[in-house]
């Protein structure tokens, strides 16, 4: 694998992203909660799904200010894109998962989101 091979699987474009409400609605249905630390991830693997999607939740219960949420929202997405090889490993490429930031604490810095998130995809 060349430098721009590898670069390229940094990126977090449109396609990988989970919006669709069908597409969540059959995750809560038939998905499998995994918790770990801080972060929660519901996964579903399936033949019928073409293409991995990911999306990140933060609870507005725990993180009144908006700015807050969306700090956070980022870190998730930021430390999903850096890992995305070890994530697609345990989790597979046929796939739709959210993860969840469950604490009602800020996380300090992004190598406390970071580690949590390795944990839990050795946990899987």
């Amino acid at each position: 694998m060349n430098f721009k091979d590898r670069r390229l699987n940094f990126k977090y474009p449109q396609k990988e992203k989970l919006k669709q409400k069908k597409d969540i609605s059959l995750l809560f249905e038939k998905g499998k909660w995994i918790t770990c630390g801080n972060l929660r991830i519901i996964n579903w693997k399936s033949e019928e799904i073409s293409q991995h999607k990911v999306g990140v939740s933060v609870s507005k219960k725990h993180f009144k200010k908006a700015v807050d949420r969306n700090r956070t929202k980022r870190l998730l997405r930021e430390v999903y894109r850096l890992h995305k090889s070890e994530f697609l490993e345990k989790f597979g490429e046929n796939s739709l998962n959210m993860l969840f930031y469950v604490s009602s604490q800020k996380p300090s810095h992004f190598k406390e989101v970071e580690r949590d998130f390795l944990k839990l995809i050795e946990k899987s």
